[in-house]
């Protein structure tokens, strides 16, 4: 068992004991800055070899703003899963709702994502979060967002 509260990075190894995800659709590298129950940011290293850029678009790769809210949104369960010791208990992440959503600049190959998220509400199965993802220092992406989590039962 681990000690999340002394947990304030995590590598990919343990960001994939914590969430589902998996390439192609795992779209965070690493995550910083954990601050438990309350705040981190997660590191997105954005490649021209990503399958999106194939078609979004071609000759002009950008980034899907979507899947800069999706990056966010995994950001935030890293942190609900050292928050609530969900790491290797098979938890799954599920949206429930995305508001404010204002894409304020461009995210294109050799960018960083820097995606800052903050816990509003949470404690339980549902948690708030406000996020904003930022390359170089210039804000990019910024939403308000909840997600549920649910541990399956061994």
């Amino acid at each position: 068992m681990m000690d999340a509260t002394a947990v304030t990075t995590a590598d990919l190894d343990l960001i994939q004991r914590i969430i589902p995800h998996r390439y192609p659709f795992l779209l965070i590298d690493k995550v910083r800055d954990i601050v438990v129950n309350e705040s981190c940011v997660g590191i997105k290293c954005i490649t021209l070899n990503e399958p999106q850029f194939q078609g979004h678009f071609p000759g002009m790769p950008i980034f899907p703003g979507v899947m800069i809210i999706e990056a966010m949104a995994q950001t935030s369960g890293v942190l609900v899963g050292l928050s609530m010791d969900l790491v290797d208990k098979n938890a799954k992440v599920f949206f429930m709702g995305v508001d404010g959503v204002k894409f304020r600049r461009k995210v294109v190959p050799g960018d960083v994502l820097e995606l800052h998220v903050k816990a509003l509400r949470g404690g339980g199965r549902v948690w708030k979060f406000e996020g904003k993802a930022y390359v170089e220092g210039d804000l990019a992406c910024e939403a308000t967002f909840m997600a549920m989590f649910d541990v399956a039962k061994a």
